[in-house]
């Protein structure tokens, strides 16, 4: 079968003819074309006889327009293309001047109006799209150019230069191109795409440098908004962990002067004066600069030693919680097993006894506290069977369960 048509095998497009292929070329850098035996598509608009080369062209046209009616006129358009370059005409007799008076045709950039593509291209737009605009919107005005590309934005021709068949006259004697000529037309018809390509990938790199600048200074802005963010959930959270230690403390204190109202009613003391117990800074601070007052009770007494312990060893809390539960233990097996010498005699030396008692300040103090006393020359620690008293121990017990629970011990 015939040729009907020129496929580019980059793009996939159907052209008719070799000129059109040469178009092609010259706008893509396009140059792989084959034959093809299927015909261009010669769609005709019913509404407004707009020609469509392809079921994309015409399915855009319904769209835009709202026309759906189309006549299939491909058959009566489609003609075997000449692969062939065409015969020279030979040149006319002298007096003979038909082909000086006929006329031949051939198709031609359209002519606009230079001002106006100026202003287009200075807008923006390719000098194709601009002279397409101008010609089908008759070089009335950029208005009318600006609102035409809006109305044909999809067309798929709308990047191409625009042709339209002109007359020329063939003058006599006038020679045609040369292969060589056709050759440096071609070249620098690339040579000026190429450095086009190359103005408009720079123009694009500006483009896109100015992208990655604005994503990154925003992206800098939500960083900093975040961080801002955080460090005022940071200060709020320390806020309200002081406002719950501070009701943390307050409670502590009120439970510890309701423990040592109930200390003086079991002992068949008076209540404390609220003026006693509320004393003014000034005598506070006269208290602090003063000597320590000796207990007036054992409790007492025990309490301050175990608050010296974890004072002595702050730094390791862990070991004075251990302390504690050692005494308790202690203190305890007494209380319930009072009749038990084992548990009332104690060997100093003991290696788990110093590691866990012993070693620490205060530990022996304690448990001094409770009755018991060094003897053998100071190597154990022996409580008497006649000076257990049951109420020391668990007044002993209470303060060292007090000492443990309480998280804030030995720090008011």
């Amino acid at each position: 079968m015939a040729c009907l048509s020129l496929r580019c095998r980059d793009c996939g497009v159907l052209l008719k003819s070799v000129a059109e292929a040469q178009e092609h070329s010259e706008l893509t850098s396009h140059s792989n074309f084959s034959k093809s035996t299927e015909a261009v598509l010669n769609l005709v608009c019913t509404t407004c006889g707009k020609p469509c080369r392809s079921n994309t062209e015409s399915d855009l046209h319904t769209k835009r327009t709202g026309h759906a009616d189309f006549v299939d006129k491909t058959s009566e358009a489609a003609k075997p293309i000449e692969l062939e370059a065409p015969k020279v005409p030979p040149e006319p007799e002298e007096g003979d001047k038909s082909a000086e008076s006929e006329p031949a045709h051939e198709m031609a950039f359209p002519e606009v109006d230079k001002k106006l593509l100026e202003e287009l291209e200075s807008m923006g737009f390719a000098t194709a799209k601009a002279t397409r605009a101008l010609h089908y919107s008759g070089n009335s005005s950029v208005e009318d150019a600006v609102n035409w590309v809006v109305d044909h934005e999809n067309d798929s021709d709308i990047d191409e230069m625009p042709r339209v068949l002109v007359e020329i006259k063939i003058e006599s004697g006038k020679p045609s191109l040369t292969p060589e000529q056709v050759k440096i037309k071609a070249q620098e018809l690339r040579e000026r795409a190429r450095k086009k390509k190359e103005v408009e990938e720079k123009r694009m790199e500006r483009e896109r440098e100015k992208e990655r600048i604005r994503v990154g200074k925003e992206f800098l802005e939500a960083k900093r908004i975040a961080e801002e963010n955080e460090r005022k959930r940071v200060i709020a959270f320390r806020k309200a962990e002081k406002e719950e230690e501070k009701r943390a403390r307050e409670k502590i204190r009120q439970r510890l002067e309701e423990d040592k109202a109930e200390r003086r009613r079991n002992l068949g003391l008076p209540p404390e004066e609220p003026a006693t117990v509320k004393a003014s800074p000034l005598v506070m601070e006269e208290k602090k600069n003063s000597l320590p007052v000796k207990p007036a009770s054992k409790a007492g007494r025990m309490r301050d030693c175990l608050r010296s312990l974890k004072q002595n060893h702050k730094d390791n809390g862990a070991k004075v919680k251990r302390a504690f539960q050692t005494l308790l233990t202690y203190a305890g097996n007494v209380a319930k097993n009072p009749d038990e010498e084992k548990f009332r005699k104690i060997r100093l030396n003991n290696p788990t006894f110093h590691d866990r008692v012993g070693s620490l300040q205060g530990g022996i103090e304690f448990l001094e506290l409770c009755g018991f006393e060094k003897i053998e020359g100071g190597e154990f620690l022996f409580l008497p069977r006649d000076k257990v008293d049951i109420a020391v121990l668990k007044a002993a017990g209470a303060e060292l369960n007090s000492a443990i629970a309480n998280p804030f011990f030995g720090v008011l």
